[in-house]
């Protein structure tokens, strides 16, 4: 999945340094072996929520709200993770599986993130029901839910 890795890339990129414009990330991006275009770079940040801020030297620096940062999972990601169960595609919906009493608590994590193609989910005692926004496929949601959870379908394919 070169979009997730480039995804978690530019989420850490813009994270650990400070980062000023488009072309500054495509050569930290390139630096890393990740090749796009700016067209591309433009709808990846917009997906991850990045935005722009002023910095400490009258310019302005691009972020990442606080909710939307998948490094900031550590201890979520251990927490979440291993009550996932399956993935199942049901006509452009997805249905999350977890073990028994954990889907409410799975599915406040995802909505929480307040990524944009999630309109949202509902749970029950162990399933969820993962509704995307108009015109999301269940790849993009597939993508996005790996950018919550690193991780997460190499998970499901060791079960």
């Amino acid at each position: 999945m070169q979009k997730t890795k480039r995804l978690l890339a530019i989420e850490k990129i813009i994270a650990e340094e400070n980062i000023t414009s488009h072309e500054a990330l495509q050569k930290k991006l390139k630096a890393k072996g990740i090749n796009c275009t700016q067209a591309t770079l433009s709808r990846n940040l917009r997906q991850i929520g990045a935005g722009r801020m002023p910095d400490s030297k009258g310019g302005y620096k691009y972020f990442i709200p606080e909710n939307n940062v998948s490094s900031s999972l550590s201890t979520g990601k251990l927490q979440v993770l291993p009550v996932i169960l399956d993935l199942v595609d049901a006509k452009g919906l997805l249905i999350i599986k977890t073990l028994p009493g954990n889907a409410n608590s799975t599915a406040f994590y995802i909505d929480n993130k307040s990524r944009y193609e999630i309109a949202g989910t509902i749970a029950g005692d162990d399933t969820i029901l993962v509704i995307p926004r108009d015109g999301i496929t269940n790849h993009q949601v597939h993508t996005c839910l790996e950018i919550i959870l690193p991780g997460l379908h190499e998970q499901i394919r060791k079960k």
